[in-house]
């Protein structure tokens, strides 16, 4: 009796310690979520709880009694709310519910990520609990149904065996209840016997010693095996982690070393998508990587956000290397999304640029033919090395390749981008790993298809890859990108005199006056862009305000188009259009004029919207490419807009950023001002001659 009730003791401690620290699990892992939940809900301002109501709430009180954004509702009751002034019981009672129901929304849509925080106090419980149940499930390994079998029929064996194990007590037990007790003896016995040879007595006693034992500093453990703790957590909540479609497949290892990896954000300044952040991290973690996610996924903020942490601890150079046709826009990227410098290294003045770009710690950003040109230091110690449109280099025999090869051995980390899937060809992919890591070999064969899980494991170790439907699980997603260019030497000849003459509409066609990529920057940005669209299976739609640059475009598209749709086409051969378009099987590209293709159709069939040039209207550009942003639509949308820089385009963008929500108010006063434009188009005059004034002053009054 006294082995039973000491088994009973021990196996009862044990269950319990299981159950309670299972529970202090999902505690501490709902007010880390609440917590993530929170966040959200501070962004919100006090209007969004009538998107929960009927709209009819009051928030004036609530805004004078100090309240700015749900988060600083949450908690409070009714009660309390109906004390403040000038609020009654009704409304306080759909104030709480409203915030419960944003608070809810929130909860579900929030991705859960442990932190790397060990000041956060829930964030080190969770970590304790996950690491106690690891050691908890290990010492009750073979033997937990044991437990509770135990625990189910021990104390009723043990209460029915008593009169047995007391003689007072046997003398005064009736005749019918001794052979029940000596039975439960017996089957105590047996039991003891299999609990013994089963080990059952010492897991529980070793489960109780463990539950005892002065909790360790997680912090270092989850550093080095993260991965293993995000397996434990889904033992007792959903999550999506080790491997999921946001980290691109990669193995847990992989995924292990990207989660303890920091990301110091001091020097970004733009709000990281979960996604994003991890592909940074990815790069900083692997030092020598491809981020290969899809055009449009935003690859030049990853790498920026990677080289914003490097520069905050290391000050040696950075450099960018990219194709002409994208390194103004780098320019802008860094300007805009980080409080750092960039410097072009390019031009006759380049290795002055060299020079300062050493000594003063600016982002180099350079081409891959001025690369080949430039004297750079045989001591040359880079922090970062970017490589841009990196698929440029997939040919180890060319100049540019070798150029960027011997780079490559002078930089701590290495970052290659490309959104054009190399899976398609394994012996130019192979080629770029070799810069980076030239012993990984990836699988070949059917393995190597694009999509392949298999092939994205086996190089998981280099290359990150994550389609728009991996990540954006909200569709359909809008994302826009404005391509700023330089003017060609042919081009800018054409808008000289645009502006001399002072002719504004000639000025606009004249960033675009070539079919020849070699003449004009947008055409050769375009073809780029609609060869990675190809590449990713999508299809394009193309705008523009002038019929004689749809027709150049259509001329120098490499893959089957359709149009022109021009005012010319009456609605029911636009449409037939638009069908035709939507049935062919494969990349196809549409070209139209914005106001012929922009209104009225459904065109949803494209996932990239390129607009030629800047419009003059805010709602011309929206009303185009919510042909192809609208409901039904399954593939995220992606909207580049050609900008050259120094020119009309340049201008238009800035006197248009002010003007966007005046012309955005007024757009939405009624649907026929929208479908008109009537009332917007009496500002185009007033805007075509500032601008022709202000370059006409620019270029011609030197």
């Amino acid at each position: 009796m006294r082995a039973a009730s000491h088994l009973w003791d021990a196996v009862s401690a044990a269950l319990g310690e299981l159950q309670r620290n299972e529970a202090a699990i999902r505690r501490h892992h709902d007010a880390l979520l609440d917590d993530l939940a929170d966040r959200r809900l501070a962004e919100l301002p006090l209007t969004a709880l009538r998107t929960s109501t009927s709209g009819r709430l009051s928030l004036a009180p609530l805004a004078d009694a100090g309240f700015h954004n749900v988060r600083q509702l949450v908690g409070t009751t009714a009660t309390q709310l109906d004390r403040l002034p000038g609020i009654g019981g009704p409304t306080a009672r759909a104030v709480v519910a409203a915030v419960a129901e944003l608070r809810r929304a929130a909860r579900e849509d929030v991705r859960f990520r442990i932190e790397f925080d060990p000041a956060n106090r829930e964030a080190t419980a969770l970590l304790r609990a996950l690491a106690r149940h690891d050691e908890l499930r290990a010492a009750a390994s073979g033997v937990r149904d044991d437990l509770g079998e135990l625990l189910r029929w021990l104390p009723g064996e043990i209460e029915a065996a008593k009169p047995a194990a007391n003689p007072v007590r046997w003398l005064f037990t009736g005749a019918s209840r001794r052979p029940l007790a000596l039975a439960s003896v017996e089957r105590l016995r047996q039991g003891l016997a299999v609990a013994e040879q089963r080990g059952v007595g010492e897991r529980a006693d070793e489960i109780r010693r463990l539950s005892g034992a002065r909790p360790a500093d997680p912090w270092v453990d989850f550093e080095r095996r993260a991965a293993d703790y995000y397996a434990l957590l889904s033992e007792f909540v959903p999550t999506t982690t080790p491997i999921q479609a946001g980290q691109g497949y990669l193995t847990e290892e992989v995924v292990a070393r990207v989660a303890t990896q920091e990301l110091d954000q001091r020097l970004l300044q733009v709000q990281l998508r979960a996604y994003q952040s991890f592909g940074a991290r990815f790069a900083l973690a692997q030092r020598r990587v491809i981020l290969g996610d899809e055009m449009g996924l935003g690859k030049t903020i990853q790498a920026l956000a990677a080289i914003a942490h490097v520069r905050t601890f290391d000050a040696r150079p950075v450099l960018v290397v990219c194709p002409a046709s994208v390194m103004v826009n780098w320019e802008h990227e860094v300007r805009r999304r980080t409080t750092l410098a960039p410097l072009t290294l390019h031009g006759a003045d380049r290795q002055d640029e060299v020079t300062r770009w050493l000594a003063d710690g600016s982002i180099g950003v350079t081409t891959f033919e001025t690369l080949q040109r430039l004297e750079l230091p045989s001591d040359l110690e880079l922090a970062a090395l970017v490589v841009d449109e990196a698929h440029y280099v997939k040919n180890p025999r060319t100049a540019r390749s070798r150029a960027v090869r011997r780079l490559t051995a002078q930089a701590d980390n290495v970052w290659f981008l490309s959104g054009t899937p190399m899976e398609n060809d394994v012996a130019e992919f192979r080629a770029l790993i070799r810069y980076l890591q030239s012993d990984l070999v990836p699988v070949d064969g059917p393995a190597a298809k694009v999509g392949s899980v298999a092939f994205r494991r086996s190089v998981a170790p280099v290359y990150l890859r994550r389609n728009a439907e991996d990540v954006l699980v909200e569709l359909p997603e809008l994302q826009e990108t404005d391509e700023w260019l330089r003017l060609s030497a042919f081009d800018a000849g054409r808008y000289r005199q645009a502006v001399a003459a002072g002719n504004f509409m000639a000025m606009r066609q004249a960033g675009l006056s070539s079919a020849d990529p070699a003449r004009c920057a947008k055409t050769e940005r375009l073809l780029e862009l609609v060869a990675e669209a190809a590449a990713n299976g999508r299809k394009v739609v193309i705008y523009s305000y002038f019929r004689e640059a749809i027709e150049l475009i259509g001329r120098a598209l490499p893959i089957p188009s359709f149009g022109p749709i021009t005012g010319d086409l009456n609605p029911a051969k636009r449409q037939q259009v638009v069908d035709d378009f939507t049935a062919h099987a494969g990349p196809a590209v549409l070209v139209a004029q914005i106001q012929a293709g922009g209104v009225g159709l459904n065109i949803q069939a494209a996932s990239m919207v390129i607009l030629v040039e800047p419009q003059l209207t805010p709602t011309s550009e929206d009303q185009a490419v919510a042909r192809a942003h609208r409901m039904g639509q399954v593939r995220s949308v992606q909207v580049h807009r050609l900008l050259n820089e120094n020119s009309v385009d340049e201008r238009l963008v800035e006197l248009l950023a002010t003007k966007r929500a005046g012309f955005d108010a007024y757009a939405r006063r009624s649907a026929l001002a929208e479908a008109t434009g009537a009332a917007i188009d009496l500002t185009v005059g007033e805007i075509a001659a500032q601008i022709v004034h202000a370059e006409q002053r620019r270029l011609l009054t030197a």
